[in-house]
């Protein structure tokens, strides 16, 4: 693999000032990099979570709709008498 070493001791002192201002603007430039890509990717964390939230939420709802749910009151009715019949002689 080539590497690139740059002997600045060598260079004169417009070389070595237009260095530094290419490698401060590389930095500057992977720091914006990684905060664009940080927040990107929590976007998309925040819209996956809220796609699962909205999903469960609807399977909820169509589980509890299911099911008739209503009051009710439980009406026990007394026996009927017994039928009358002659008695017996």
């Amino acid at each position: 693999m080539a590497a690139l070493y740059v002997n600045l001791r060598q260079r004169s002192l417009a070389e070595r000032i237009l260095f530094g201002i290419l490698a401060l603007a590389l930095l500057v430039l992977g720091f914006f990099f990684i905060a664009a890509a940080l927040v990107a990717g929590a976007m998309l964390a925040a819209v996956a979570l809220l796609r699962f939230w909205w999903l469960t939420r609807k399977l909820q709802k169509t589980e509890e709709e299911r099911y008739v749910s209503a009051e009710y009151t439980v009406v026990e009715r007394a026996s009927p008498p017994p039928p009358r019949l002659p008695l017996r002689q």
